[in-house]
């Protein structure tokens, strides 16, 4: 390769992390332009280009009236959100405590070797990034890797070279709740330990978790994944996105509050109880990814 040229690889990530303007305006006209879902619309933005550039920070800064600083503040802030290029994938290793006794610092060393890089680098095809977290929420079943939104447990150094070549061949092709590596969970009301998992609705080919919520004077039954990791819900009204929830058992009719907040948005959290011993927390604004786990 002469000097100063750029392979087709190079060029072609160059080309997907150029910045769409009318993209922009289609994820600010989404969310309404509102102040009030900056969050939401920051996530949407990285969700298309795997980090938050420059350019469209700027556009979301006039198209909403939030300052520049503001948004970079709230950037900055929360740990999902990235201001460099990340790659195709993104793999979270948990450094915490619980993770650590049980052999996290060999699992990252692994991946750091196999993948050819160090935490908080991504590999010069852009296809991996690789970080390292604090905490996971799941510490029972430690040590947990994160890649691309999957819960893997209980990782080991011999299964590093099956989950990369698994990310690479997509885990859209294994059904949900048949890797055994997102898993599912059965939970109960805390306050009347009536179960509250639903057969009749199925989730992820899955028993769902059904609780009733309001919002805004609005009241409806919410049926989440049972799968640990997994995002997929399903409501029997539209609720819209960023909006925060109360959630109510729907046998005793109390609230699943909780005192703790989302670790990514900082909204209140709902508890319920899981079969075994522990509890489960779900981030009660729609649309947000936040869970905690706690297993005994």
């Amino acid at each position: 390769m002469t000097q100063g040229s750029v392979s087709s690889d190079q060029e072609e990530i160059r080309r997907e992390l150029s910045v769409n303007p009318d993209r922009i305006r289609e994820i600010l006209d989404n969310h309404n332009r509102d102040r009030g879902g900056l969050i939401a619309i920051l996530e949407e933005i990285q969700a298309e280009y795997c980090y938050l550039p420059e350019e469209a920070l700027r556009m979301v800064s006039e198209g909403t009236g939030r300052s520049l600083v503001d948004i970079y503040g709230i950037a900055t802030f929360y740990h999902a959100f990235s201001l460099k290029p990340r790659g195709k994938h993104l793999i979270c290793a948990c450094a915490g405590t619980a993770c650590h006794v049980r052999g996290a610092p060999r699992i990252v060393a692994e991946l750091e070797r196999q993948l050819g890089i160090k935490s908080g680098e991504t590999t010069p095809d852009n296809a991996f990034t690789l970080e390292t977290v604090n905490c996971l929420g799941a510490c029972a079943l430690g040590p947990v890797v994160v890649i691309d939104g999957r819960y893997f447990p209980k990782v080991r150094k011999s299964k590093i070279r099956q989950l990369l070549d698994q990310t690479v061949a997509g885990f859209d092709d294994i059904p949900s709740g048949e890797d055994g590596q997102v898993f599912p969970i059965e939970v109960s009301c805390p306050r009347c330990n009536h179960s509250l998992m639903d057969a009749a609705v199925v989730i992820d080919n899955l028993p769902s978790i059904r609780v009733s919520v309001s919002f805004d004077h609005n009241h409806s039954r919410l049926r989440l994944s049972c799968l640990y990791g997994s995002p997929s819900s399903s409501a029997e009204q539209d609720i819209p996105q960023n909006t925060v929830m109360t959630f109510y058992c729907p046998h005793c009719h109390r609230e699943l509050a909780d005192t703790s907040i989302c670790p990514i948005c900082e909204a209140p959290m709902a508890s319920m109880m899981v079969s075994g011993g522990g509890a489960v927390r779900v981030c009660s604004r729609h649309g947000c990814k936040g869970r905690l786990l706690d297993l005994f």
